[in-house]
């Protein structure tokens, strides 16, 4: 029977990842939008699995989480674009031709300044829980989008609100991911090209959160989260465990950031509001915290949420003659599905087995 399930789950899984593979081309015909919302999706779902590492695994509330998302963006549109090569005539001479970072610098170049960012911000938190440590985070998070918006004088580093723009389109060799290919005589435009890209970060993603989860320092990040006092007392470096889930999450938001800058080719502080970080962690909160399955629904429900709540929205609009704005009208409609679901699934749409048991033996 065993061996059955197993061969069972492994049918199941490859068909799954051959529909996962195959769905931009089959929504494609309904206009390329859609395959664009599902990318987008992606990189939330590795924005909210980042997240989980320091909100789910090791208990520790952060509010600036969008903070590692712009440091990993505005790094990409740095390295990609011909911002610095236009303001700083000692760079134009090193890089004639221009900065055009390949992507196999790109994902360790983010993950390493996103992670050196979230060291800086777990260090001086490491004494904070709960309330307190989220105010800070959130304040940090609030300070590196004003510092993108203010960094424009005396020296011109990120063009302040204007943005910095022309950003180069993702490339592997000879594949270039900002114009469409053609694969077997079929045309595949280059939103699906991301798409897959996005995918396969995905994956590596699950895989490595998976793996953590289930080692020492996985075990040691829970052990924290569910009482950091007993924890130190049996010998557990707390201090350095929470600087090493600060930066583990943070080199996930940072790679996301720099895909992002790619796929969009313009990033601007705008972009990194704190209703991006709010989203993120309702993400990981409505999924169910600490469990994978769950942080990937949330995150794929509250993606792609707004933008179908367009259609709905719209409609609404017109019954009342335009005296609603359609905007503010959907930020309402996703804050009642977020308030439904939490009244009818307080621990989640799929909390962890662990949770689950505990909470129907102390129901008994």
């Amino acid at each position: 029977m065993d061996k059955l399930n197993q061969s069972t789950k492994i049918v199941l899984f490859v068909l799954a990842a051959l529909a996962l593979v195959a769905l931009p081309l089959v929504v494609a015909p309904f206009g390329q939008g859609w395959v664009r919302i599902m990318a987008l999706a992606l990189l939330y779902v590795m924005l909210a699995l980042g997240l989980n590492i320091v909100v789910g695994y090791a208990g520790l509330l952060d509010l600036g989480y969008v903070a590692f998302y712009a440091v990993g963006a505005y790094m990409y549109a740095l390295l990609a674009s011909p911002h610095l090569t236009d303001h700083f005539e000692w760079i134009k001479a090193m890089f004639p031709n221009g900065l055009h970072t390949p992507i196999w610098a790109v994902i360790p170049l983010a993950a390493a300044f996103a992670g050196l960012a979230g060291m800086v911000l777990g260090a001086p938190t490491l004494k904070l829980r709960g309330d307190y440590l989220a105010i800070v985070t959130l304040g940090f998070g609030e300070i590196i989008r004003v510092f993108m918006n203010n960094l424009e004088y005396p020296i011109n580093i990120t063009n302040g609100p204007r943005g910095i723009s022309q950003i180069d389109a993702m490339s592997i060799g000879p594949l270039d991911f900002g114009k469409p290919t053609e694969l077997f005589g079929l045309a595949i435009p280059s939103v699906a090209l991301y798409y897959w890209l996005f995918l396969a970060l995905v994956v590596v993603t699950i895989i490595i959160c998976r793996n953590l989860a289930d080692s020492r320092i996985g075990r040691a990040w829970m052990a924290i989260r569910e009482d950091e006092i007993a924890a130190k007392a049996m010998g557990l470096n707390t201090r350095n465990l929470k600087l090493m889930a600060f930066g583990m999450g943070a080199t996930f938001g940072g790679v996301s950031g720099a895909m992002f800058a790619a796929f969009q080719g313009f990033v601007s502080p705008e972009s990194f509001s704190l209703m991006e970080s709010v989203m993120i962690v309702a993400m990981v909160v409505l999924g169910g915290l600490g469990h994978l399955p769950g942080v990937i629904l949330g995150a794929l429900l509250l993606a792609a949420l707004p933008e179908v709540l367009r259609y709905v929205a719209g409609p609404l609009q017109q019954l009342t003659d335009g005296r609603l704005d359609a905007a503010i009208l959907r930020q309402l409609l996703i804050a009642l599905a977020m308030i439904v679901i939490m009244l009818l699934r307080p621990r989640g749409l799929w909390p962890s087995p662990e949770h689950g048991k505990a909470a129907a033996s102390a129901v008994k």
